[in-house]
């Protein structure tokens, strides 16, 4: 993925051609599907357009969570929802601003991989305050 995506710069993904993007479609290294390799470079420009409203893709983040980790109580992984009223919120605006793919499951997930949401068991050495 890194070397088909340019190493992940944004710039040159979010220019990236129709013509590139379609010769993905034949690279067996890579998922295959075209609305998933053409969300790429969407994102990419709407990840962009976000940087220059907002300062930063980290400050729009942030600002959903007014600046702090949001620590849920989880006695058991199992109790955890797949997705919330805050990573609906967000897919949703994020679906506004052009973003394809970011459903609220996978919006929660990277929240959660983001460090925006804890939702890490009660008893586990990395919730926050138990270290």
């Amino acid at each position: 993925f890194r070397e088909a995506f340019h190493g992940y710069q944004i710039q040159e993904v979010a220019e990236m051609t129709d013509g590139e993007l379609e010769a993905m479609l034949e690279n067996p290294t890579i998922i295959r599907n075209r609305a998933k390799i053409f969300a790429t470079r969407a994102n990419a420009q709407a990840f962009l357009q976000v940087q220059k409203t907002f300062g930063s893709f980290d400050a729009y983040l942030w600002s959903f969570v007014e600046g702090k980790t949001i620590v849920n109580d989880v006695p058991d992984y199992h109790l955890a929802p797949a997705k919330t009223a805050l990573s609906e919120k967000l897919s949703q605006d994020l679906k506004k601003r052009g973003f394809k793919f970011t459903g609220p499951v996978a919006v929660l997930a990277f929240l959660q991989a983001a460090g925006l949401i804890d939702d890490h068991e009660n008893d586990c050495e990395w919730k926050s305050g138990n270290k």
